[in-house]
């Protein structure tokens, strides 16, 4: 895993397998799926995801959070078709 810093910026993204991480300001994506499979690959993205899950952790730890993050209001927009 290359540098990522959690809640750092809106372009960082990465992958631990087919699983996608994507770095936003106000939140951290994880889409897709991973096999965790018991052999030497399967413990190195453990150790891959073990890793994200703690900066995640460590960077939530380390500010004052809301309760619940705020919902942005949806904006209807005529279709452009």
């Amino acid at each position: 895993m290359s540098k990522f810093t959690p809640f750092a910026d809106e372009s960082a993204t990465f992958a631990i397998g087919k699983l996608n991480v994507e770095n936003r300001l106000d939140r951290v994506s994880l889409f897709g799926d991973l096999d965790l499979t018991l052999d030497a690959r399967g413990l190195e993205q453990a150790k891959a995801l073990q890793v994200l899950v703690n900066q995640v952790i460590g960077e939530m730890e380390a500010r004052t959070l809301p309760d619940v993050l705020p919902t942005a209001p949806v904006v209807k927009v005529s279709n452009p078709f």
